[in-house]
């Protein structure tokens, strides 16, 4: 193993890229701790210090941009406005035959679709800094903490200071976007996902220090040992498919044979990601988000609705939220999972091209073929990611972890799966050059 990797950096082109991709990394990290413009840089250290804010509304967001957002960073967005703008995008393939017809153009088609979504990313990081600009003036980015530091979080709350702000927080936006890009032509991997790894990675230290000092080190063992666990079981899940065999028919063209090859379609048991734990939380933040701003006055009672959603939908430790959190995770799996993976369209391109699954006629009961096996392939694959993103909810409800705690979630499947793309990337790369990988 460490002659592999010794391979890697003794290849100039391979160890050139590593070194890009790294210092990208760095330059990253460095811009998530720039405060701002107009922020009172003491103020919001005093109350990130006090461990608040980590569990209420804004903790995804927080999770995805490496704790920049809490801190009112330049970068403090992340790349949460390109993930939502790729998934619109996606979703958008659906509703509007345009979209759908770039997406079958092939490289030039992709093109303008990722020109859409640079365009919708902008627009999402506008609307997201004036929200996060928003809250943070009126005091409630770390929920009602009574403490004067984070009242008077700002040190200038007039309209120009804000729309300032505002720019910056989207112009870092942009600058990560063209980061991921200039990963993704001259580094290794594909450079969002990294950035991403790299946003959630820097989490786990403060999470799991924070597990430490709160409980103690017989805990944090326990904890260590489950991540262990926890890890080989997303890495076997993830690496996890279905091979359905097809076949191909030959075919004379001129004098020559085409054709009579044996190949198979893959098909994961996680198909959709991670995405639809993003769309559970994000769904079940909008009920605890309209009674956060539905707070009475003081001295007055608030509505019986506001105290059930903060009883329930807050912190995430009920058996009800846990319970709703788990079956919109197993409908979002089917539903992303329909939108992504057309069995009528991959039906008719094998048809097109001589394509058979041996015992299966071609067309309309190839089509209903796939569609019952993907089926039954979703449903351990949404229970697999429902118990995963529970992980987080049952730390807090026993270890008294907060809402990031590393070992489950989103956090643990993106560190995963980046990882392993990431390592297959590598590993073909040194394929090319020494004909062996980083393992024999």
């Amino acid at each position: 193993m460490f002659s592999a990797i010794a391979r890697v950096f003794r290849t100039p082109d391979l160890r050139r890229k590593i070194a890009f991709t790294l210092g990208i990394i760095v330059l990253y990290r460095a811009g998530a701790h720039v405060p701002t413009p107009f922020v009172d840089f003491i103020n919001v250290q005093s109350c990130i210090g006090q461990n608040q804010g980590t569990e209420g509304l804004l903790s995804l967001v927080n999770l995805f941009s490496g704790g920049a957002l809490l801190q009112l960073s330049i970068f403090a967005l992340g790349v949460m406005p390109y993930i939502t703008a790729t998934i619109i995008t996606q979703l958008l393939r659906v509703v509007i035959p345009h979209f759908e017809a770039l997406h079958k153009e092939g490289q030039a088609g992709q093109a303008r679709l990722t020109q859409y979504t640079r365009y919708l990313t902008i627009a999402l990081a506008l609307l997201q800094s004036t929200t996060l600009v928003t809250v943070a003036r009126s005091g409630q980015l770390f929920g009602n903490t009574g403490v004067a530091a984070c009242d008077n979080l700002l040190t200038n709350e007039v309209w120009w200071a804000q729309l300032l702000m505002i720019i910056t927080m989207t112009a870092g936006t942009g600058l990560i976007m063209w980061f991921a890009e200039l990963v993704t032509e001259r580094g290794v991997g594909n450079g969002m996902s990294l950035l991403i790894f790299t946003s959630i990675a820097a989490t786990f230290p403060g999470a799991l220090w924070g597990i430490w000092q709160s409980n103690g080190f017989e805990t944090f063992l326990l904890v260590l040992a489950v991540g262990v666990v926890v890890i080989g079981l997303v890495v076997f899940v993830e690496q996890s498919q279905r091979r359905i065999p097809v076949q191909y028919a030959k075919r004379m063209v001129g004098r020559r044979t085409y054709g009579g090859t044996n190949t198979y379609i893959p098909i994961k048991v996680n198909m959709a990601g991670v995405v639809p734990v993003i769309f559970a939380s994000s769904l079940l933040y909008i009920p605890a988000l309209i009674a956060q701003f539905n707070q009475p006055a003081p001295g007055e009672e608030p509505p019986g609705w506001v105290v059930w959603i903060s009883q329930y939908f807050t912190t995430g430790d009920h058996p009800l939220y846990m319970l709703v959190y788990f079956l919109l995770i197993i409908g979002f799996t089917y539903f992303y999972v329909a939108i992504t993976f057309n069995p009528v369209e991959v039906a008719d391109n094998m048809k097109r091209y001589g394509g058979f699954i041996p015992g299966i006629r071609a067309g309309r009961p190839t089509a209903e073929y796939l569609d019952y096996v993907l089926t039954r392939i979703t449903l351990p694959g949404s229970i697999y990611l429902g118990l995963i993103a529970l992980l987080p909810l049952i730390a807090l409800a026993t270890v008294g972890a907060n809402a990031n705690f590393p070992f489950g979630g989103a956090s643990i499947l993106i560190i995963v799966g980046v990882g392993l793309e990431t390592v297959k990337q590598i590993d073909a790369q040194l394929q090319q050059r020494h004909y062996e990988g980083l393992l024999r």
